[in-house]
Formats: structure tokens, sequence, C-alpha cells
């Protein structure tokens, strides 16, 4: 299965990414152009990539607690730096962190209507 790519798709941006399972969404993400997603430690402890997966099989890495409960995981919540596709992948960023990969134009309207 090394030899797989899948397609990680990021709710709310029209670009997809692609990621072998062996390397981490996030790795993917920057490799990639997606440089503006909120980016910390890069191994778990932070909690600043912090994702929820709407769709798609993956595993996760070892991730903080206090970032991501047992309870969010059930939910899909996982970190970007600490989450491998086993097949495609839907995302969205969590709360705060959406905003870093909007569109300038959605950004601003939603500011509006914050």
């Amino acid at each position: 299965m090394q030899d797989e790519t899948f397609t990680v798709t990021i709710e709310g941006v029209e670009k997809r990414v692609c990621c072998r399972p062996e390397k981490s969404v996030l790795v993917a993400m920057e490799a990639q152009g997606m440089a503006r997603i909120p980016v910390g430690c890069r191994g778990g402890g932070c909690g600043i990539c912090k994702v929820r997966v709407i769709s798609g099989k993956y595993k996760t890495g070892k991730m903080a607690a206090c970032h991501v409960s047992g309870e969010e995981q059930a939910e899909g919540y996982a970190l970007a730096c600490r989450l491998y596709p086993e097949s495609d992948l839907t995302v969205c960023l969590a709360g705060k962190n959406r905003r870093a990969l909007l569109p300038e134009t959605y950004r601003e309207k939603k500011a509006e209507g914050d």
C-alpha cells in the first residue's frame, strides 16, 4: 500500500492535496503550497493544526490528550501533523484555525457577519 496516494480535500478550499499513507496530512499540505495552515511543534503536542475528518479512513499517531480528547477523536478530530490517510479524506480545520485556509473574500464576508 506504500505506493498509493490519496486525495485530501480541505472543506472550503478548492485545492486538493495528494498524500501518501506514510506522510502526515500536514506535511503533504505544506509541501503542496498550503503553508497557511497553522503549524506549531509538528509532533502532536501543541494542538495548533487541529482538524476534523469529515469522511474517509485514516490512522493517527500519538497526540496530546489535552488537545484532542478521546471523545473528540471519536468525532473525527485529529492533529494534521499526526493524521495519516488510508483512503481519500475530506477534512476541515477546527475552530479558529478554519480562517487560515479560507479564501480572502470568504474571510472578509465571514468577519462582517461575526
